[in-house]
C-alpha cells in the first residue's frame, strides 16, 4: 500500500511539474520573440507611444493599454456586484427549487462561446447604446457590459463554493449573538470567505483582460486614445488577434512584444489583488 501511495504521489508531482514546464516554455517563447523589439525601439517608446502604424515602423501601444484597463474596469464594476448578489441569493435566500434551475443556467453561461456573446452584443446591445447614449455603439461601454456577463459564472461558482465551505457555527454563532440575517452575511460570512471571493474576482479579471473574439466584434477596433466609455477602442488582445494572421518581420515581433506587456500586466494585477487580500485579512 505504501509503494502504491508513493507511486501515485510521484505521478501527481510529475503532472504538476509538467504544467509548470509548459507555462515556462510558453513564457520563454513569448519573451524570446517579443523582447528584442522592445529593446530595439525602447521600452518607453513602445509602452507610452500613442501611434500604432506598423507600415511606418511606429509601435506605440499606450492607447491599447488604457483601453484594456477601461474595459476590464467596466466589466468588474458590473460583474462583481451582480456576481456577489447572485451568490448570496443562491446560498442564503433561494428556495431549493429555484436553486436547481439557476445553478445550471449560470453554468450554461460559461459554456456559451465568446463569439455568441459578441454576436448578441453586436445585434442587441450596440444599437441600444448608439440610440440612447450616443456614439458609434461599438464602444468600451458595450464591451464592458458583455464582459461583465461573461465573467459572472466564474465569480458566482467560486464564491458560492467558498461560502458553502464555511462551518455552520459561523452563522449560528452570529445569529445567537443577536445579529440579523443580513448582518450575519455581510459582517461574518463574506469576510470569512474573502479568500475564495478574491480568487473568483482574480480569475474573472483574467478572463476579462484576456478576452479576444467578443471584443473584436464589439469594441470597434479604433487605435486611438479613448476619452470616454462611449468611444471605440482596441485592447491588447484584440490587436494581437486582428493582426497576427498577416504580420511579419518587425510587425510580428511587435505583436509578441504586446503579449509580453499583457503577460506582465496580468501578473502585476494578480499579485496586487492577492497582496491586498492578505493584507486586509491580516
Amino acid at each position: 500500500m505504501e509503494i502504491k501511495e508513493k507511486v501515485i504521489e510521484k505521478i501527481l508531482l510529475l503532472v504538476a511539474l509538467s504544467s509548470i514546464a509548459v507555462l515556462a516554455l510558453i513564457t520563454f517563447f513569448i519573451f524570446e520573440q517579443g523582447l528584442p523589439l522592445i529593446w530595439k525601439i525602447g521600452p518607453k517608446a513602445f509602452i507610452l507611444g500613442q501611434k500604432w502604424i506598423p507600415s511606418k515602423g511606429l509601435f506605440g501601444i499606450f492607447p491599447m493599454i488604457v483601453s484594456s484597463f477601461l474595459v476590464t474596469l467596466g466589466a468588474l464594476s458590473l460583474g462583481i456586484p451582480l456576481g456577489l448578489a447572485c451568490t448570496i441569493f443562491l446560498c442564503e435566500w433561494s428556495p431549493p427549487s429555484v436553486g436547481t434551475v439557476l445553478r445550471p443556467a449560470i453554468q450554461l453561461l460559461a459554456a456559451i462561446p465568446s463569439v455568441i456573446y459578441g454576436f448578441w452584443g453586436l445585434v442587441v446591445l450596440v444599437p441600444l447604446v448608439r440610440n440612447y447614449l450616443g456614439g458609434p455603439g461599438l464602444s468600451i461601454l458595450s464591451g464592458s457590459v458583455i464582459l461583465g456577463f461573461m465573467i459572472l459564472p466564474t465569480i458566482i461558482s467560486i464564491s458560492e463554493d467558498s461560502l458553502k465551505a464555511l462551518p455552520p457555527s459561523y452563522k449560528e454563532g452570529a445569529l445567537a449573538l443577536g445579529a440579523t440575517h443580513w448582518q450575519t452575511i455581510w459582517r461574518v460570512l463574506i469576510p470569512a470567505a474573502r479568500s475564495g471571493i478574491v480568487a473568483s474576482i482574480i480569475l474573472g479579471m483574467g478572463r476579462a483582460i484576456g478576452e479576444t473574439m467578443a471584443m473584436i466584434m464589439i469594441l470597434g477596433n479604433a487605435v486611438k486614445m479613448p476619452t470616454s466609455f462611449l468611444d471605440s477602442a482596441r485592447t491588447l488582445t484584440t490587436n494581437i488577434g486582428i493582426e497576427m494572421g498577416y504580420a511579419s518581420g518587425a510587425h510580428r515581433q511587435a505583436l509578441f512584444a504586446t503579449g509580453v506587456i499583457l503577460f506582465i500586466i496580468i501578473m502585476l494585477l494578480n499579485s496586487l489583488a492577492i497582496f491586498l487580500s492578505r493584507r486586509r485579512t491580516g
